[in-house]
């Protein structure tokens, strides 16, 4: 059983502790700190980070898995051949994360980490092409260009919800806050309910 003085005790540690982590959280937005990206060891070329560390005042945002579109209309519907090779494929999935991410102010040098989810292809003798993906893939992280790699998985699946698509990606990115939110611009309708 707890005294009254030890759960004030209790209580004032609680308050410096929390207190503390406050004036943290507000240190490393202030600071303006960085994504850090930790490449491979070894000076490793391979195009993903080993690691990402995404600090205080971001925001994480989560895209959804992108399947690729269409390529050939007049090939049968759900085949590979609908949807093209896998770096075809691939290059539509990220297109597509690339629109996202552009509507939302960001762009595929803030994607933290990827997931990609492959399926066999039936045209080459049911294997995954990893080399399709990495030709699609090398195409938007490690370039001049655009030289930010994301952590990366990539899996082998049974099948996607799209018959005929080799994979479908999805990523999260890191958005650096931009101080308060802006006020609503609508009209304010009053919460009715209790409170």
């Amino acid at each position: 059983m707890q005294t009254p003085l030890r759960r004030r005790g209790v209580l004032a540690a609680a308050m410096v502790l929390s207190s503390a982590c406050a004036v943290a959280g507000l240190a490393g937005r202030a600071g303006a700190v960085d994504v850090e990206r930790l490449p491979l060891p070894d000076g490793n070329p391979f195009p993903i980070a080993a690691a990402v560390t995404v600090p205080a005042g971001f925001d994480m945002v989560f895209v959804s898995g992108a399947l690729p579109a269409v390529a050939d209309k007049e090939a049968p519907k759900g085949s590979v051949q609908a949807y093209g090779d896998m770096e075809t494929q691939a290059v539509s999935a990220l297109s597509a994360i690339k629109a996202s991410l552009a509507r939302l102010g960001l762009g595929m040098g803030d994607v933290v980490k990827m997931t990609v989810f492959m399926v066999a292809d039936p045209t080459k003798d049911n294997k995954l092409d990893f080399a399709g993906l990495m030709a699609g893939y090398s195409q938007f992280f490690g370039t001049p260009e655009q030289p930010n790699k994301p952590a990366r998985s990539a899996v082998q699946v049974a099948a996607l919800v799209a018959p005929g698509a080799l994979l479908e990606i999805e990523v999260i990115a890191a958005k650096p806050h931009k101080g308060k939110a802006k006020p609503h611009k609508g009209k304010h309708k009053p919460h009715k309910g209790k409170r």
